[in-house]
C-alpha cells in the first residue's frame, strides 16, 4: 500500500501542475507580451525539453529507484515558479517552457515506473487508477488556478501556491517511493540481457503515440470545435474539454476497480468507442450531441495508454523498469505533441468536421496495431524468460 500511495500521490501532484498550467497559460502569454503564434513557438520548447529528459531519466530511475520522482516533482514546482518569474518576453517564456518540459518529462517517467512496479507486485490495475488520479487532479488544478486568477492573482502567486503543494507531495514521494532495486533473484544477469532489449518498447511506444494523439486532439480542439462549428458561447465551449477530462477520470477509476478485464478487450473496445465517439462529434448538429460524442470518446480513450503501458511492462525486471518506461513514454509523448498539430493541419484541408474523422481513423489504426504488437512482444518476452530459466538451471 505504501508504494501505491506514493504512485497515486505522484500522479495527483503531476495532474495538479498541468491543471494549473492550462489555467495560467493565458496569463503567461500576456506577461510575455506575445501573440498566439509566439505562444505556439514557445510551447514547442516544452516538447524539446521533455523528450531528451524522458529518454535519459530511465537509467537514473533504475539506479536510484522511483523515489527519485519526488525530487523531480520538486524540480517541476521550481520550474513553474521560474517561468512565472522570468516570462516577461519571448526569450524568458522559451527558457521557462524548456525547464517545464524537462522536469515534467522526467517526472512522468518516474511516476509511471513507480505505478508499474506496484502493479506488477500487487496484481491490481494501479497504472489505470493512477492515470485516473491524474485526470481528476487536472480538473481540480484548473479550477483552483482559475479561481485564483478570478480573484486577481497573477501567475507568480498561482504557481507559488501550486508549487508548494507539489513540493510537499515530492517530499512524501521521496520518503515512500521505491528505492534502488537490490534483489539479485529478480535482477537480470548480464549473460542473458540483450544490449538492445529496450527496442520493442519503442515499437509499443509508437502505438501509444496514437492513443496520446487522440486524447490531446480532443483536449486541445474540442472547445474550438464546439465554438466555431456549432456556434456555442464561450461559457459553453469550456464544457467540452471539461467533459472529456471528467469522463476520462471516471472511466479510469471504474476500470481500475473492476476485476481484471482482458487487456485485448480494453484495447480494441476502447479504440472502438474512441472512434465512434469522435465520429459522433464530427457529425454533431447540436452542442449536446457533440458533448455526448466527447464523453463517449473519453470513455474509450481513457483506457488505451494505461492498458498498453501496463501490458508492455508487465514482466519487466524491476532493475530495468525505468529504462523500459523511459523508452515507451518518450516515444508516446511524440503523439501527445503532434496530436493537436495533426488536427490543425487536417482542418486546413478538410475543415473541423473532416479533422475529427481523421482523429477517428487514428483510433481504428490503434485497434488494429495494439493487440498485434503486444502479442508479438509477449511472445518475445516469453522466449526471453524461458531462455533465462534454462541458463539459471
Amino acid at each position: 500500500m505504501r508504494g501505491a500511495t506514493s504512485a497515486y500521490l505522484g500522479f495527483a501532484a503531476y495532474g495538479l501542475f498541468w491543471g494549473t498550467w492550462g489555467a495560467a497559460l493565458p496569463a503567461l502569454r500576456d506577461s510575455a507580451a506575445v501573440d498566439e503564434s509566439g505562444l505556439g513557438i514557445a510551447l514547442l520548447f516544452v516538447g524539446a525539453g521533455a523528450l531528451p529528459a524522458m529518454l535519459l531519466v530511465g537509467r537514473a530511475v533504475d539506479r536510484f529507484g522511483s523515489r527519485i520522482g519526488g525530487i523531480l516533482l520538486i524540480l517541476l514546482a521550481v520550474s513553474g515558479m521560474t517561468i512565472a518569474a522570468i516570462a516577461h518576453d519571448l526569450l524568458g517564456l522559451i527558457i521557462g517552457m524548456t525547464l517545464v518540459g524537462a522536469s515534467s518529462g522526467a517526472a512522468d517517467v518516474a511516476i509511471n515506473a513507480q505505478a508499474g512496479l506496484v502493479e506488477q507486485r500487487s496484481g491490481r490495475r494501479v497504472i489505470t487508477v493512477a492515470h485516473g488520479v491524474f485526470s481528476a487532479s487536472v480538473v481540480l488544478g484548473s479550477a483552483g488556478a482559475g479561481g485564483l486568477r478570478s480573484l486577481g492573482f497573477g501567475p507568480e502567486v498561482v504557481f507559488l501556491i501550486a508549487g508548494g503543494a507539489l513540493a510537499i507531495a515530492g517530499v512524501v514521494v521521496m520518503m515512500t517511493g521505491d528505492r534502488a532495486h537490490r534483489d539479485p533473484s529478480e535482477a537480470p544477469t548480464h549473460s542473458h540481457v540483450r544490449p538492445l532489449w529496450w527496442i520493442p518498447f519503442v515499437g509499443v511506444g509508437l502505438v501509444g503515440a496514437l492513443g496520446f494523439a487522440i486524447e490531446n486532439a480532443h483536449q486541445s480542439w474540442s472547445a474550438i470545435f464546439v465554438g466555431d462549428v456549432l456556434g456555442a458561447d464561450p461559457a459553453v465551449t469550456a464544457l467540452a474539454p471539461a467533459t472529456f477530462a471528467l469522463f476520462a477520470a471516471v472511466t479510469r477509476f471504474t476500470v481500475g476497480a473492476l476485476p481484471r478485464l482482458s487487456p485485448r478487450m480494453l484495447l480494441i473496445g476502447g479504440a472502438a468507442l474512441a472512434a465512434a465517439g469522435t465520429l459522433l462529434v464530427s457529425t454533431a448538429s447540436t452542442v449536446p450531441m457533440a458533448i455526448g460524442g466527447l464523453a463517449l470518446a473519453a470513455i474509450g480513450t481513457a483506457v488505451l495508454y494505461p492498458t498498453l503501458l501496463s501490458e508492455a511492462t508487465r514482466d519487466v525486471a524491476p532493475a530495468q523498469r525505468g529504462r523500459a518506461t523511459s523508452a515507451m513514454t518518450a516515444i508516446s509523448y511524440i503523439g501527445f505533441i503532434l496530436g493537436p498539430v495533426y488536427v490543425g493541419l487536417l482542418s486546413a484541408f478538410t475543415g473541423m468536421r473532416g479533422s475529427m474523422v481523421g482523429v477517428a481513423a487514428l483510433a481504428v489504426i490503434f485497434a488494429v496495431l495494439a493487440p498485434l504488437l503486444l502479442a508479438r512482444r509477449n511472445r518475445a518476452s516469453s522466449a526471453r524468460l524461458e531462455s533465462a530459466g534454462v541458463m539459471r538451471r
